[in-house]
């Protein structure tokens, strides 16, 4: 059966917070079924890790439940990045799949900082904790050296459960290419780290993201309670599902603002003559295997950690708060989350913000994700509108905000389906166009003299 003949997908879909097991009608693109679950980091064992077994009952659990009603006949998985799964010569897991917001000591970081690619050879800038999986491969070869000696394949993370779900072990080029150092996109091969950590052997092999990698596991679909006619195609990194429907359906220059938890501006058509390792832009690697320019801050982990700290509002557009917001000055600086973003050393702190009401705290903080998400916006293309997918195309104040910053349409994609849309299209179903809402940018009072006094702030 080819992709045009598949009534209905089943996405298995982890994000870094939560995963969902979505199942997607073809003829329409909606979504028809959903279960989810939040992805737990486990803290015993080695090192904190994710519950690999808890994700994996979650999913055949959704799997059995969807495969009669609504029922499926095609399987694909899209994972967030930054991870990769170590297997022994069984195809079990010799070290845990480790949580890549954990903090190595500084010496396994000194070392690791030695022997890491140019920015140059991998368009992939130095990030903090586990962000690079060649500093977790390290971290892992060096710290655990008789558990790495049982490592018989490496696998990337969406790869590992198409494989668990197949039997057949693959790696791919988006998550190869997200800010891994392994990666060497402008000749489309391995970089020199591979080499560096003598684990070329070790690589499964390189399959396209569109490839059906074989059916499901005739035990697999027993304990599902399908047919084995089921094929598992080899999967896709979250954000860059986020970019494949529009790859297909516009023409450059745009970008595509994938938001959840990181905020990942991709600019295609951009130019990587921009790129500055030190400020969180890198190249990513699309579903075709071609060089992305991007940048990134942790906009939803920020969006989250600041909601907590403001309490309960209202979140809606509210035109007085931003007048009283900027004709004051409140303001919220980077980072919330440190370590990442276009100003990776900067502090949080809040500026003229003492007695503020949570409303005004709130629209503050729309203006910090704005400002922020322009900066990232400015860092890797020019021209075309803005595609904001995910959370943050149903926040209005950001929304206009960002198109009142930039001076360019936003096109906003409601749903929490941006990911499993695009990775139901790796099955070869036909695109189809979602609801989309088009805000275009508007003349805020103050606005341009309160973005050059947050800059000033920076200094």
């Amino acid at each position: 059966m080819n992709g045009q003949g598949f009534r209905r997908v089943a996405v298995f879909d982890i994000g870094k917070t939560n995963a969902k097991v979505v199942v997607l009608d073809s003829a329409s693109g909606a979504e028809i079924a959903v279960a989810r679950t939040p992805n737990m980091v486990l803290r015993h064992g080695p090192y904190p890790h994710y519950d690999i077994d808890g994700l994996w009952a979650f999913a055949i659990g959704a799997f059995r439940s969807f495969a009669h009603e609504p029922g499926f006949d095609a399987i694909s998985v899209t994972t967030h990045g930054a991870s990769a799964a170590l297997l022994d010569v069984a195809g079990a897991l010799a070290l845990p799949v480790l949580d890549y917001e954990h903090e190595y000591p500084e010496a396994v970081r000194m070392a690791y900082g030695r022997l890491r690619p140019s920015f140059e050879e991998t368009y992939s800038p130095h990030q903090t904790m586990g962000l690079n999986v060649g500093a977790q491969l390290h971290y892992q070869k060096t710290t655990f050296p008789d558990e790495f000696a049982k490592v018989a394949t490496i696998v990337t993370y969406p790869q590992y459960w198409t494989g668990r779900l197949t039997g057949v072990l693959s790696n791919e080029v988006t998550s190869l290419g997200c800010h891994t150092d392994l990666w060497d996109p402008r000749h489309s091969r391995y970089s020199s780290l591979v080499d560096t950590l003598a684990i070329r052997n070790l690589m499964a092999p390189i399959r396209s993201a569109f490839d059906p990698l074989g059916r499901i596991h005739p035990n697999i679909a027993l304990e599902i309670g399908l047919g084995t006619d089921i094929p598992v195609y080899c999967g896709i990194h979250d954000s860059n599902a986020s970019l494949l429907p529009h790859l297909v359906s516009r023409a450059a220059p745009f970008a595509v603002v994938s938001t959840g938890t990181w905020v990942v501006t991709f600019g295609v058509g951009g130019d990587f003559d921009r790129l500055d390792p030190g400020r969180d832009t890198l190249a990513n690697v699309d579903a075709y295997g071609r060089a992305v320019p991007s940048s990134r801050f942790m906009g939803g982990r920020e969006f989250e950690t600041m909601l907590r700290e403001i309490g309960s509002v209202r979140e809606e557009y509210d035109h007085g708060a931003i007048e009283y917001v900027i004709s004051i000055g409140v303001m919220l600086l980077p980072n919330v989350v440190p370590g990442s973003g276009p100003f990776p050393d900067k502090s949080a702190r809040w500026i003229n913000a003492d007695g503020v009401r949570a409303e005004h705290r709130y629209a503050a903080l729309c203006l910090y994700l704005a400002l922020m998400n322009q900066t990232c916006l400015d860092l890797v293309v020019d021209g075309g509108p803005v595609i904001v997918e995910g959370p943050f195309a149903l926040n209005e104040t950001y929304l206009v905000l960002l198109a009142a910053l930039t001076g360019r349409a936003i096109v906003a994609v409601p749903g929490s389906t941006g990911t499993s849309q695009g990775a139901a299209l790796l099955t070869g179903i036909t695109p189809r166009p979602g609801a989309e809402r088009r805000i275009e940018p508007a003349t805020i009072p103050g606005l341009l003299d309160y973005r050059r006094n947050w800059y000033a702030a920076l200094a």
